[in-house]
């Protein structure tokens, strides 16, 4: 059944609420297209996917935005990383110019977390900016990247430097899109589910705890990966709408900084993974955030706030969802140098996202040598 998470912006100048859909049943195409044909106003499509995604899904998305009389001009962009630099963007920009995308144009994002970072910061710049809808086909986009407005795109030095905040017309999670990735990237989305119920609902965390093994699969499940999905997207919603653009930090609880749970060194372990040489390749993202998660909850028994029987309850759940939780195994000072560069920096310290109690956080601000001393200091020897 189509149910759906009311995100309400405050704004005294624009009315800027929109919907996450959140659609299980066969034929969610049909019913993206008729969302997306209210909404727009007779302006062409741009589309933005990758190779694998238009491989999949592209097909019939395309053939039921056609039906309804839609000028579709697609762009496709390699898998990846690689793909969410500023170059790409200008790619992706130039082709919508040639194929007479205008200011009565609405922008459809169709990926994961790369694809919707990206497709969302063209929209917001292309022509001063123009509307644009997110169509998330992984589990980590659905309940996490995809809502909130946030775009971006990576420099040399690090994830996400260059961005915007750009609230979509809509968000449209056809969960059947889910039953198409591998296990690794469904686990990769259960972390950030984690997060949520860590930061701001016990029972959240509980019902993963009690039903991890299901949690990691879409076929056989979707009842409960719907239900994971709408809950994770509703405190994301929630968060967001009271603070919009992360400038609260004062809020009780930090503001919409709390989403940063397990990503200050979460992000450092995913750059550094990306340029190692591992059989495994490069770190998930979810993965990340998931050791990122360790990391923050022994920060935060060092430093005073921290809830001590976090970490161990995370190194009990993750595996279970297919996460790691070699932590020590993959930190050193290089990894650590990177934190340097990190967005959550102000002067000399970093905002670290801590949890006092589950479903509660503080903001504490640390110096990145004392986060090394922490870290460093704790590795077995």
């Amino acid at each position: 059944m189509l149910t759906w998470v009311d995100v309400r912006m405050p704004s005294i100048e624009l009315d800027r609420s929109y919907l996450i859909y959140i659609d299980p049943d066969a034929g969610a195409e049909v019913r993206l297209a008729d969302a997306l044909q209210k909404r727009a106003q007779g302006g062409a499509i741009g589309v933005v996917t990758d190779e694998t995604v238009a491989m999949l899904h592209w097909e019939r998305i395309e053939a039921a935005l056609r039906d309804r009389g839609m000028r579709v001009v697609s762009v496709v962009v390699p898998d990846g990383e690689s793909s969410k630099t500023l170059s790409r963007a200008e790619t992706v920009a130039e082709n919508w110019v040639r194929g007479g995308l205008d200011r009565k144009s609405v922008v459809l994002a169709l990926g994961g977390g790369v694809v919707g970072d990206l497709g969302g910061f063209v929209a917001s710049v292309f022509l001063r900016g123009v509307p644009y809808v997110q169509v998330p086909t992984t589990l980590l986009a659905q309940v996490d990247s995809s809502v909130g407005g946030k775009t971006g795109v990576n420099l040399p030095s690090g994830k996400n430097l260059m961005g915007t905040f750009h609230q979509p017309l809509f968000v449209y999670a056809d969960m059947s899109t889910l039953t198409t990735l591998s296990e690794r990237d469904v686990s990769s989305g259960l972390a950030e589910i984690v997060k949520h119920g860590v930061i701001a609902d016990p029972s959240l965390l509980a019902l993963l705890e009690e039903r991890a093994e299901d949690a990691r699969k879409p076929i056989e499940e979707p009842v409960l990966l719907g239900e994971l999905v709408r809950r994770s997207c509703t405190i994301k919603a929630q968060v967001v709408a009271a603070d919009e653009r992360e400038t609260d930090v004062g809020q009780p609880g930090g503001g919409r900084a709390r989403l940063n749970f397990g990503h200050t060194v979460g992000h450092a372990l995913e750059s550094a993974s990306a340029h190692a040489h591992s059989a495994a390749g490069p770190l998930r993202h979810g993965e990340a955030v998931a050791l990122g998660m360790l990391a923050a909850a022994r920060i935060g028994v060092a430093l005073g706030p921290g809830d001590p029987t976090l970490e161990a309850r995370l190194e009990k759940l993750l595996p279970r969802l297919g996460l790691p939780i070699d932590l020590d195994r993959r930190l050193d000072a290089g990894v650590l140098e990177r934190l340097n560069v990190d967005k959550k920096r102000s002067g000399a310290r970093i905002h670290m996202v801590l949890v006092d109690r589950i479903g509660s956080t503080v903001i504490t601000p640390v110096e990145p040598a004392r986060l090394a001393e922490i870290l460093l200091g704790s590795k077995p020897r």
